[in-house]
């Protein structure tokens, strides 16, 4: 049957307003686009990338297109790429003024130098605490006159909950620095601020074959040191604390000094045990013996510590990737938001914020990324550099961001030795990640164009040594991306050499200070 005129007309009218409507072609990318997407795909076609999973975003600052996009929508292990959402999380919630606070209290009756009752140590977390601080607490007890205490030292750490290590954290990392226990009573070897951990020095003793010399920063008999290791014309030395307690074996042999990083078992007793040394050693007498519970209500204060700022804080937390001011914020965090300096509280309060900026899709199990379970996607994380640029605490965010190639621990933090002699060397501004098997690399660079852009690169399940220098050649890349100009490629063959870096973060090796 033939169709009638009023059907052909009306077909007609609707295939006008299909093409009427249909969209315009798409826009060609410039040729620069173009480039850039063939380059970043021929460096991740590299052969050890075919058993893993990569993912991998590039956007413009400015105006927030995708330039470059692998599996951008894809949950990945992110390691220290974590710390992006923590720090920001934190600065957003605690603010750049916040500080910590340790304080010596009591509510006992004071006469002449005696006081009568408890002396109570509170914390609220403060990573930044040395053995000299708790030592200038002990001179500002003694100095307001108190010379005998006839109750007990209160160690009070409730400003946090016991739960001392985070989930799904393995138990063969925990006598090492990188994952010690989190007390809101705590105290830091040196000023990269390790919290809860002891620095163990094993030096050559008197004649080869005679036993190893052994010390500790600071000094302190809360860690019971088992030494077998002897003098002997190379160094091999191993320091490791026994699971679950503070005995430390030392065993090898030393022909020149060694030093290494050791967890401590319950902080909070080794936070108290330091301060009532130093109470001693400026007379002042406590009768009774070291205990835990809460400060009472109306306490009064008899001296007091405040930390840093967190302003200042950021930096050794951001450049060195370390894990214990991460866990620390997050339990601050929920302690502000919710009450509860607690994980759950916390983390709770770094998805919230998550969320809202950017970044959809995730899980956190711990605020460092020494978790496996926790989960970010390359386009989320791309999405948060994004927003966080219009926070108006920005600048001093960013600035805590490691730099390609400064050799300055407390600039190019773990990202010194990488991209150096490079377009990226004091241009890339990034956090790294690292665990046996992930390694990731997000952050902000400038391209030849002088144009920002925002990237994040993640890499899981490898099996060959770290690709880090598949990031190294990214990053490079982007430096030298120009939209219009062809790219002046760098000859970063020698890149794979040089970033052979170890499986964890570099700044959580010691002794290599790689």
């Amino acid at each position: 049957m033939r169709p009638s005129r009023r059907i052909t007309l009306s077909l007609l009218l609707l295939a006008s307003m299909a093409w009427a409507s249909a969209p315009a072609a798409a826009q060609q990318p410039d040729p620069g686009v173009a480039d850039l997407v063939a380059d970043i795909d021929r460096i991740l076609g590299d052969e050890r990338l075919v058993p893993a999973r990569a993912g991998v975003v590039v956007r413009s600052a400015a105006s927030g297109e995708e330039l470059y996009g692998q599996d951008n929508g894809k949950i990945l292990t992110p390691a220290s790429n974590a710390k992006l959402v923590t720090s920001a999380a934190a600065v957003d919630g605690l603010g750049l003024d916040f500080r910590f606070t340790t304080s010596v209290l009591s509510t006992g009756r004071r006469t002449g130098s005696t006081l009568t009752g408890d002396l109570y140590l509170k914390g609220t977390g403060d990573p930044t605490v040395l053995a000299a601080d708790y030592d200038a607490l002990a001179a500002k007890v003694a100095a307001a006159g108190i010379r005998r205490v006839t109750g007990r030292l209160v160690a009070d750490d409730t400003w946090f909950d016991d739960v001392r290590l985070g989930t799904d954290w393995s138990w063969d990392d925990e006598p090492y620095y990188y994952a010690g226990q989190i007390s809101a009573l705590t105290a830091s070897p040196d000023t990269d601020y390790d919290a809860g951990s002891v620095i163990v020095s094993v030096a050559p003793g008197d004649a080869p074959g005679r036993p190893a010399k052994i010390s500790t920063t600071p000094e302190t008999d809360y860690l019971k040191i088992e030494n077998r290791a002897t003098t002997g014309t190379e160094t091999d030395v191993l320091v490791e604390r026994r699971h679950g307690t503070n005995t430390v074996l030392v065993t090898g042999t030393v022909a020149d000094g060694y030093d290494e990083w050791v967890t401590v078992n319950d902080p909070t007793g080794y936070a108290a045990s330091l301060f009532r040394a130093a109470l001693d050693r400026h007379g002042v007498r406590v009768a009774g013996r070291t205990a835990r519970g809460a400060t009472p209500s109306g306490a009064a204060t008899v001296a007091e510590r405040r930390s840093m700022p967190l302003s200042e804080l950021l930096v050794p937390f951001m450049k060195l990737s370390n894990n214990m001011h991460a866990e620390i914020l997050t339990k601050s965090l929920g302690r502000k938001v919710s009450g509860a300096g607690t994980w759950s509280a916390g983390l709770a309060a770094i998805t919230s914020f998550a969320r809202a900026n950017g970044m959809p899709t995730l899980r956190m199990r711990d605020g460092s990324g020494l978790s496996r379970v926790d989960g970010l996607t390359p386009g989320g994380v791309a999405g948060l550099l994004l927003e966080l640029r219009g926070k108006p605490w920005f600048p001093t965010w960013y600035g805590s961001l490691p730099i390609a190639g400064d050799p300055d621990r407390m600039d190019g933090g773990t990202l010194r030795s990488r991209m150096r002699g490079t377009p990226a060397a004091g241009n890339v501004h990034a956090k790294t990640g690292s665990l046996t098997g992930v390694t990731s690399l997000s952050g902000y660079v400038r391209s030849a164009d002088d144009e920002l852009l925002v990237f994040s690169i993640m890499i899981n399940q490898y099996l060959s040594a770290s690709p880090k220098d598949i990031e190294d050649k990214i990053a490079i890349r982007l430096a030298e991306f120009s939209r219009t100009a062809p790219a002046e490629i760098s000859d970063v063959r020698t890149l794979r050499e040089a970033s052979n870096v170890p499986e964890l973060e570099c700044s959580w090796s010691k002794p290599v200070r790689c």
